[in-house]
């Protein structure tokens, strides 16, 4: 691995235990005129909608109120949230009348998949723009903005906020989550991120994806409690033209994440021969 890159890797019990302690002001607010004991930007009913939901990796509406800032004034996008990216199928996320416009080759490499093989299904991270039905939090800060996973190996992503460019493509190894640098426009957390590995599956469905892929995503805090999380991929490895999907999560207020270690008695593998499906 290349040294420069090296330096940048923390482990993960040291972010999480480190910036738990940096979390902003505003991630203890609630909507103007409630009062809201313990941590309101945390999921509320645990992970009761992810079964009804794990299909389309959506969820209902999340609590009305005024969005909130940080210190500086930006938008504050701390919190505890729920959806936001596929989970059976991420056809679901085009816009209507729109197809995925696969390669052949890419196609036929779908087609061959088999549900066992799955990387989610055996523990692995879901690389992006794919999330487990499980909750997970933002935790943003002047110079960094991280997702910690309660879902699988309780992985985490780092988005650079500190207006760093992309190292050269020579010098960025692949990985699970890529080299993600990001911006605050508005109301909307803008990620760009390339780098990633060919491992990931999009979906149950095996919809796959090459190391030449890119994506820009656009996490828009619409009010207190709804993030719109838009994706835009490009890989002509594996796609004739860039598309779009667009996913919706929720704030979870009163809830953190729990420990979650897919690891421990995984019995879902043996249980899910037969080609890639959402049955």
């Amino acid at each position: 691995m290349n040294k420069k890159l090296l330096n940048l890797i923390v482990p993960a019990g040291v972010v999480v235990a480190a910036l738990l302690l940096l979390q902003t002001p505003a991630e203890s607010q609630a909507p103007a005129g409630k009062a809201v004991k313990g941590d309101p930007t945390a999921p509320a009913g645990g992970s009761q909608n992810a079964d009804t939901l794990k299909a389309k990796g959506k969820a209902k509406g999340g609590p009305a109120g005024p969005i909130p800032k940080t210190a500086d004034g930006k938008t504050d996008f701390s919190g505890i949230w729920n959806g936001g990216g596929p989970v059976g199928d991420i056809k679901q996320g085009l816009a209507p009348g729109e197809t995925l416009p696969l390669l052949p080759a890419a196609k036929a490499l779908m087609e061959k998949r088999k549900s066992q093989d799955d990387p989610e299904a055996n523990c692995l991270p879901t690389g992006v723009p794919r999330i487990a039905p499980y909750p997970w939090r933002i935790v943003q800060t002047p110079t960094h903005v991280f997702f910690l996973f309660e879902g699988n190996i309780h992985t985490y992503r780092q988005i650079f906020m500190d207006g760093r460019k992309f190292p050269k493509d020579e010098d960025i190894d692949p990985t699970w989550f890529g080299y993600s640098i990001g911006r605050i426009e508005g109301n909307t957390l803008i990620v760009e991120t390339k780098g990633y590995n060919d491992k990931f599956w999009f979906d149950f469905m095996g919809t796959p994806h090459t190391e030449l892929m890119t994506t820009v995503e656009r996490y828009k805090r619409t009010d207190y409690g709804n993030l719109t999380v838009q994706t835009t991929i490009t890989d002509p490895g594996a796609y004739s033209k860039p598309f779009t999907v667009t996913f919706q999560a929720t704030l979870r207020p009163g809830e953190e994440l729990m420990e979650y270690i897919c690891q421990e008695n995984n019995q879902d593998v043996s249980h899910i021969n037969g080609p890639a499906t959402l049955e």
